[in-house]
């Protein structure tokens, strides 16, 4: 851990981040070869160097988070969302499904990256007062860091539990650096705190070339969040440390079960509501007839009322390259799994499950929430073709009027793709990848329907649900396009928050969350521990569709968190593993 910490802030110091997607303020970074006099006696190298902390903000949900050859994937692939894009590979999101992560193969990224910006940001808080800004550049920037060390801290607790607090220290190769972990309480509160102190010097919101950078309502979001996981039963009475008898259950948890946690976090989220500077995107008139339009739209305009914070990006194609369908350029992966199809409701918002809900299993598509046409390609989904005027249908159906049988293209279920979907989510409808034009796009981070959601979960959890969760919830079923998208009076907090929890998993699909929530509402034993499938169209002489296996994910206790890589426990043998590792 010392050479990791020597060695991170060297490597800043020297070639300021390396691999960096730019725009607006991070457009203004550069590879340089500096010291750290150059570098923080020179207002616009000091300002690089805050701005390549910025960088890495999206890793832990960036959709190619492990990357290794020519197969990449995120925590979609990790969970019951997806099927991982090479069934032999030995990345992390194999790992996880299968239920064979340890401490020796985990990836380090979610242990180095947190600590070598948190380092970073200390260098910049050490050498603001030298640092050639006006006053009130130095209060902002002094914040902006304060909220990123905030942020990186909030990673390493999400996957970990508690960590080392290391403060504003910074670590050189011959100094003792900590040891133990310090409790998850303090954890919260050292978070919290960093992000009240940030709010005080931030702008309510940021526009033009700052867009993207932190802000009050980021830091207030960031605590909301926080606040929410510190209330869910992961991390309450001991977790999963519970029963290891060595004071991992305060290291990973609260010990104890506080209600008054749940009205922390829907006050907080509240907070975020009230300042009225944030609103779900809603589009009525593009285009009127496809409802909830909106949905589908925000994800490609860069500047919204609705990201809270996103991850800065040039024009790219990034997510087209990565999940778009083969005959469009893509590489087709990770792939929905049948689970996540059949999470989403029909358009009068009942279950397809529900005998009243018009579901009709031999046209599956039919009827159902617009989100799951704007977020899984599916058989026929209109998709843009290179060079034709029109979108054409995607073909992934066999067809069985010949023999042998024959599939209908190469974007084909077995063909193209093992479970007969694509992921469109967040994929720009008029943006292929070997295609001329790019998408403005940037990616959301924290975004107001997640507010939203927070708030309905954790004054559900505290209270009930009143009046104002059926408000929070309505509103993102009626931007959906759901209708009617009001929700039956009377319900009890058992039946709201299975409604708040299928909310979670259809409106916040592919952004990173479900990996984690099914953690923390600790019912991944269920979810993660089963038989994945898929579904084949068969367009014969008549048309069939037949649900089929794809992989059984295995999932383990110990598994609710990550297990610290081993390489750290090697050079720190007083820093505890997770439990059950």
């Amino acid at each position: 851990m010392k050479t990791r910490f020597y060695y991170s802030v060297l490597l800043m110091l020297i070639a300021v981040w390396m691999s960096c997607q730019k725009n607006g303020f991070l457009d203004q970074t550069s590879t340089t070869s500096l010291n750290e006099a150059a570098t923080f006696s020179d207002s616009a190298n000091a300002m690089d160097f805050l701005n390549n902390i910025y960088v890495n903000i999206g890793f832990a949900s960036d959709p190619k988070r492990f990357n290794g050859g020519n197969y990449a994937a995120g925590l979609d692939a990790s969970c019951d969302e997806a099927e991982s894009p090479n069934s032999s590979s030995t990345n992390g999101f194999i790992e996880f499904a299968t239920g064979t992560v340890n401490p020796t193969i985990v990836p380090d990224d979610a242990w180095k990256i947190p600590y070598a910006n948190i380092r970073a940001v200390n260098q910049f808080l050490k050498h603001l007062p030298v640092i050639p800004f006006s006053s009130s550049l130095k209060t902002e920037t002094k914040a902006e860091a304060r909220f990123l060390r905030a942020w990186y801290y909030f990673m390493l607790l999400e996957h970990y539990g508690g960590v080392p607090l290391i403060g504003d220290t910074i670590y050189s190769a011959s100094d003792q650096v900590p040891q133990i972990r310090n409790s998850f309480e303090s954890c919260v509160n050292y978070i919290a705190g960093e992000c009240d102190a940030a709010a005080q010097d931030l702008p309510l919101t940021q526009s033009g070339s700052n867009y993207g950078r932190a802000s009050k309502g980021t830091c207030l979001a960031l605590k909301a969040r926080l606040y929410l996981y510190a209330a869910s039963p992961l991390f309450n009475n001991g977790g999963i440390g519970k029963t290891e008898g060595n004071g991992m259950d305060t290291i990973v948890a609260y010990p104890d079960s506080d209600p008054n946690r749940w009205q922390r976090a829907a006050n907080a989220a509240e907070q975020i509501i009230l300042l009225n500077a944030y609103s779900l995107y809603v589009d009525s008139t593009s285009k009127s007839a496809e409802l909830g339009y909106g949905f589908q739209e925000l994800f490609t305009q860069r500047y919204n009322n609705e990201y809270i914070l996103p991850r800065m990006m040039d024009a790219n194609k990034y997510l087209e390259g990565l999940w778009d369908v083969p005959s469009r350029g893509g590489s087709g992966g990770p792939f929905p799994y049948q689970e996540i199809v059949d999470a989403f409701p029909m358009s009068n918002g009942k279950a397809i499950t529900d005998p009243a809900s018009g579901y009709d299993p031999n046209n599956p598509y039919k009827n159902r929430d617009p989100r799951l046409g704007y977020s899984i390609i599916h058989d026929s989904t209109l998709r843009t073709t290179f060079g034709a005027n029109q979108p054409s249908p995607v073909l992934l159906y066999w067809n069985t009027k010949v023999s042998p049988a024959v599939a209908a293209s190469g974007d084909a279920v077995y063909k193209g793709t093992p479970t007969g979907y694509y992921i469109f989510k967040m994929l720009d409808p008029s943006i292929i990848q070997n295609g001329i034009n790019q998408s403005a796009r940037c990616l959301p981070l924290i975004r107001y329907a997640e507010i939203l959601l927070d708030y309905a979960e954790a004054q559900n959890e505290y209270l009930g649900p009143d009046q104002t969760v059926y408000q929070a919830i309505e509103a993102i079923r009626q931007r959906a396009g759901i209708r009617p998208y009001l929700l039956p009076d009377g319900l009890t907090k058992e039946e709201m928050r299975k409604i708040i929890r299928k909310e979670r998993q259809v409106e916040l699909a592919y952004e990173g969350h479900r990996f984690f929530d099914v953690r923390r509402w600790m019912i991944a034993d269920s979810t993660q521990n089963q038989q994945m499938h898929g579904l084949e169209v068969d367009r014969g002489n008549t048309v069939t569709y037949k649900v089929f296996n794809v992989r059984k994910h295995n999932f383990k206790e110990a598994m609710y968190l990550w297990p610290l890589p081993l390489s750290e426990i090697s050079k720190l043998p007083q820093l505890q593993q997770n439990p059950q590792y």
